[in-house]
Formats: C-alpha cells, structure tokens, sequence
C-alpha cells in the first residue's frame, strides 16, 4: 500500500505510531490521543528543521491503538528504550539525580544512590540533590554528627569510627533496637530540614569544651554548626509552607525547545533539571515523553505542576495540577523564565554540532556511497606482553555510545597482531552467535596488516562488513584511510573527518589504556595467598592477623599453617609456596 493511502485508513483513536526508513528501521515513536491527525500532520504544510528531516526519511510507519492516552504514554516508553530510534529524546541513566537512602536494617545506616531501579532500595528516600557532591557531602556530615554504621558489611571488631566516637560499635556491642530507632528518627529529622535538636546539642559540647579550655574540640564543634546552618540554607519557596511538589515547564523558539523542571520539597527549592535539544514534532509530545521517561529513573513526585495543554497525556499517569495565579504559579514563569535562558545560551552550540554531524554523514556516506550509522573501533594494549587488552569503542551516529563500549582480557605474551585477531575473532563470533546488531563499517588503528586480519576473521565467520584501517605518516600521526582493497583514502588535516578519527582514535586508546592500568594495578597487589582452593578472605585474614606480613607466612612450615588452616588448604598453600620459592631467581 503506498504511504498516501496508508495514512487515509488511519483510526482516530488513541495510540501510537513507528515511522521508518527505506531500510524499516524505526526512526521516531510518538503517541497521539487521535492517531489519524497526528500522524497525517507530519505530511501537511511546514515544519522545523529537524522534523522536516525526519519526513524526509520516512518511508512507511505502523501504528499500535491503545485504550487510553496513559496506555499510550507508557507503551512509547517501551517502545523507544526497544528501538532506540534516531530522532528521539531517550534518556541515559546517569540523568538520574543522587539521593540519600536510609537502609531499612536494624542499625542506621546512609548511603547515596541513584534512582535507576527503584525497586531494589529498601528503606526511605530523600532528594534528588542537585549533585552527587551535594548529596555525598550530606552524608559525609550526618556520618559525623550521628553515631551511624559506616561499613558497607557488618565487620567482626572494632573500627577506627567507634574509637571516634562516630560508630557505636555495631560489629561488636549489643545496641538496643530502642537506641538505634532513635538515631534513625533524629536522621530522618535532619534531613526533613528540622536542625534545631541538633545544634542545641553541638552549642552545649561547644560551651562545655571552652569551659574545659579544649579549644580544639571547640573549634570543630563549631565547624559543625557553621556546615549544619550552610547545608540547611535552601531556597525558600512560601513561608509557613512545607508542601513537596515538581514543576515542569517549556519554551520553543527557532525549532528549538528547552524544558526545566524544579523540585521543591518541604517548602524549599532543592534542585532543577534543563534540556535543550532540537524540536521533533510538536511539543506537547515532546515534552509529555522526556517527563515520563525522567520519572521512570527518579522518584515520582507527590503533586506534578504542569501547563495547561500537557494535561491530558500525563493526568491517569501523575498528579497533575495547573494554576494560573499565586506563587505555583510564579514558579512555572520561572521554570519558563530559565527555559527562554537556555535557548539564548544554547543555540548556537547545538547548530554548530548539528552541522558538524551532517558533515561527517556527507563525507562517510561519499567514501562509501551509503550511511554508516555504527562504527566500531579497536585498540589494543600491554606492557612487554604482561596484562595484555584490548578495547573496543562505538559511535552511533558519529556521537561515542559508552554502553556498546567493551573491553577484553587477552593472552599473555602474543603480540599485537595476534592480539587484535584473537579480539576481532571474539568480538564478531558473538556477534553472529547472539545476533547481535553488525556495525556498518569496523576500523583497525593501523593500515593493510590489520586489515588483513580482519578479512581473515570476517571471511572465517562468512560475515560481509566493511573495513578500513587508520595510516600513520612518519610522525606517527593518523594522515590517511585505507580501505579493504588497500586503496588510500586522503584525510585533509584540517577537516571535520580528521578531527572524528583523531578523535576516535584517542577514545579506544584511553578506554583500552585505563583497562590496562587497571589489571596491572591489580597484578601489584597480587600475593601467594591469592587463587588457593580453600582459601577464602577470613582465612587469608587470620593468617595475616598472627603472622603480619606474606614474608613471614612464606617461612612457615606446614604443620604451622595447619594451626590456622584445614589440612588440605595448608597444603595446597603450602606447594604453591615452595613452587614460588624455586621459581625466584637467585
């Protein structure tokens, strides 16, 4: 069916719809309360930049009718985070904000997390923050004026904490539950902005150390009090209001849109959220998909403030409320007061980048006469064959895409070459083996030896993907591409495609270099008593607790290793220490 007439049997119900490109790969997901008008506007008249891009693009679309506009709120959710599509806002998990968890355990204990699964937090939580060094430096200052669990996993003696006066010794001492209810309360005030408590207390041992002439502890007491009264300064929204609620508003300008929300809990202006992207399609749509999806790695809020015509998508899903009068109100202008800030900050980086990225899909797509959507890049690394790596980076779209990213241990000794087979190999048998999406074109940092390499590997697997490998000139620098018929391609130094490959290039070496350190980082600390059947982290604990140092425990005997160990274990600890000692070069 061609698409004009495909758009005529549209139903006008709700629900939503997946165009896509002359491949079928979906490009845009969006939802609609009347499918038949939304979706035919896209072919009606004039539109922005970017969505008339995307028409441009489409080449057919399906639909899926929901019951209800929440129905379809929810299924485009699902959808975009399934195909990932092109020109949609999809959200990455670290937009999530920081917040602080009371552990829901007998003792009190706090820690920052954020909200990417919200199921798998048990006990209260309190936030966003606006930073992790925000909600970390919280935390760091309820660590010291209440006596909670410091450790992640309950020890079995006595910390530094306890001998400070920080921890009670939950480890050791039998704590009451009355006691340790009564920290968490004290806590839970605190962090609801109550501080009167405890700075009444910190003054008393302020006072009563000045009478005693400890003026050192004086001194941090009163430290403590300045940062409690720092902490506690947040913006009031009303006065004698102590309401919790979010505000979320928008502008468009140019065939740009920004959005801003604004958390306020307990009456006090806590942290904001801004975006600023590129408009596709219209904006109550937009807008409605970035604050449901914002929400499914945060933590809802108990009354959402919203304009007037983002009502209907969101009302079955949040509490929404509009307003037209009174300081909710005010906060909305303000929301989109930051919005029309943005857009005049933002603008013009967002075209310069956007430019930037048509002209690499022009220069890709003249070298290769088709799109190259994902490019994968491989690197390897070691120090005289010892920790040998190897990294590989993904862009999609010309933009890195960090959870593609992988990296991989590799055999000890072999050399480069045999290293970027034995990664290339394994990287594409799982490809193939799981289904993996296939990169449009795969880059090798070196020229015909590792293409060669990788014609060997793609040929023993029977895949077709296309190859080119980065040339160096004599000052080792990246001058030219060659391609799988050893054909040089010229790179002009001072173009957009140098500057990508030069960046792509300095991508897999750091991503590879930093997995590197972090092996070698691990070998220095290796010991004998590592990789012992048997030989777990309490008992290589005791045997440091007696005998203090590995030296030491390479003299014993093993009949003294059976003092502290089970007969197999000291003997298998006992080998692996003479085979040790004989391998040392005298």
């Amino acid at each position: 069916m061609k698409l004009k007439e495909k758009l005529l049997t549209l139903p006008k119900k709700p629900g939503v719809y997946l165009h896509k490109d002359k491949d079928g790969t979906v490009i845009y997901v969006g939802k609609a309360i009347n499918l038949y008008n939304r979706v035919n506007s896209y072919f009606r008249g004039a539109h922005d930049y970017k969505t008339t891009k995307l028409v441009s693009n489409i080449v057919d679309f399906d639909y899926i009718v929901t019951k209800s506009e929440k129905e379809a709120l929810i299924l485009e959710y699902n959808l975009i985070k399934e195909y990932d599509p092109k020109y949609n806002i999809v959200f990455k998990d670290d937009k999530s904000y920081p917040y602080i968890l009371l552990k829901d355990c007998k003792e009190p204990y706090i820690s920052v997390v954020r909200m990417k699964k919200k199921s798998r937090f048990k006990g209260k939580l309190y936030g966003p923050f606006p930073d992790v060094g925000a909600a970390r430096n919280m935390v760091e200052l309820i660590n010291k004026l209440y006596p909670t669990r410091k450790c992640r996993n309950l020890g079995k003696e006595l910390c530094l904490y306890y001998h400070l006066g920080q921890c009670r010794g939950y480890c050791e001492k039998d704590i009451s539950e009355q006691e340790c209810e009564q920290i968490k309360e004290d806590i839970i005030s605190f962090l609801n902005g109550d501080t009167s408590k405890i700075i009444a207390e910190l003054k008393e041992k302020m006072n009563d150390a000045v009478e005693k002439l400890d003026y050192e502890n004086a001194a941090y007491y009163r430290d403590l009090i300045a940062d409690i009264r720092i902490t506690g300064q947040r913006q009031d929204v009303q006065k004698n209001n102590r309401e919790t609620f979010d505000v979320f508003n928008y502008a468009v300008e140019d065939g740009y849109i920004a959005i801003t929300g604004l958390f306020v809990k307990k009456g006090r202006l806590l942290s904001s959220d801004k975006f600023i992207d590129y408009l596709v399609g219209d904006p109550e749509n937009f807008v409605t998909s970035y604050i449901y999806q914002f929400y499914e790695i945060n933590e809802k809020p108990k009354k959402l403030y919203i304009p007037l015509e983002l009502n209907d998508y969101l009302k079955d899903t949040f509490e929404c409320q509009t307003v037209s009068r009174g300081y909710k109100y005010q906060l909305l202008k303000q929301a989109r007061t930051n919005c029309t800030e943005l857009l005049r900050q933002n603008k013009s980086v967002i075209t310069r980048k956007e430019s930037y990225i048509e002209d690499l899909d022009r220069e890709f797509q003249r070298i290769f006469s088709r799109p190259i959507h994902r490019i994968e890049l491989f690197d390897n690394s070691h120090t005289g064959g010892q920790n040998t790596v190897g990294a590989m980076v993904v862009y999609r779209d010309y933009l890195p895409s960090k959870k593609d990213y992988r990296m991989y241990k590799l055999e000890e000794g072999a050399d480069d070459l045999k290293s970027m087979h034995e990664m290339l190999y394994r990287r594409y048998f799982r490809v193939l083996k799981d289904g993996l999406e296939r990169p449009d074109l795969i880059i090798v940092d070196g020229a015909r030896i590792q293409i060669d390499i990788a014609k060997e590997v793609l040929s023993s697997l029977n895949m077709d993907i296309t190859i080119v490998g980065l040339g160096k000139d004599e000052h080792h620098n990246t001058s030219y591409m060659m391609d799988s018929n050893y054909d040089i391609i010229e790179i002009e130094k001072d173009s957009n495609l140098f500057f990508f490959l030069s960046n792509m290039q300095d991508e897999v070496h750091r991503f590879a270099i930093t997995y590197h350190k972090k092996l070698r980082a691990k070998a220095v600390y290796r010991s004998v008593l590592d990789d012992v059947k048997g030989l777990g982290p309490k008992s290589r604990m005791k045997l440091l607790r007696k005998y203090k140092t590995i030296s030491n425990i390479k003299t014993l005997s093993l009949e003294e290793l059976k003092t502290v160990l089970n007969a197999n274990t000291a003997e298998e600890l006992y080998n692996k220490i003479r085979k040790e000692n004989a391998e040392e070069p005298l």
